[in-house]
């Protein structure tokens, strides 16, 4: 493999790299966000927050995560323990 290709390779490496590092840490945002959320706000607002149609960008965070099964999973590991038990002490969940 010349000197060339090797190079083009490790910089294709790099970009694919940094790409999923990205990604990671866009997907951490958006689950700290969430929780935080979840967190703050209380039974009534989630109650009431429930009732409204999704904003546009979180139509396109679900299509997003329906389309990438690996960020899906990454995503709701890390936010269905303090989301559902908020949803729970709120009766939102049987």
């Amino acid at each position: 493999m010349s000197k060339s290709i090797r190079i083009g390779i490790s910089i294709s490496a790099l970009v694919v790299a940094g790409a999923v590092a990205a990604q990671g840490m866009l997907l951490d945002h958006a689950a700290d966000k969430v929780i935080k959320k979840y967190q703050a706000a209380t039974c009534e607002e989630l109650r009431a927050q429930k009732k409204e149609p999704p904003s546009a960008m979180d139509v396109k965070a679900v299509e997003f995560l329906r389309n990438d099964s690996q960020a899906r999973v990454a995503f709701i590991d890390r936010i269905a323990a303090p989301v559902l038990n908020k949803m729970f002490e709120c009766g939102l969940i049987p």
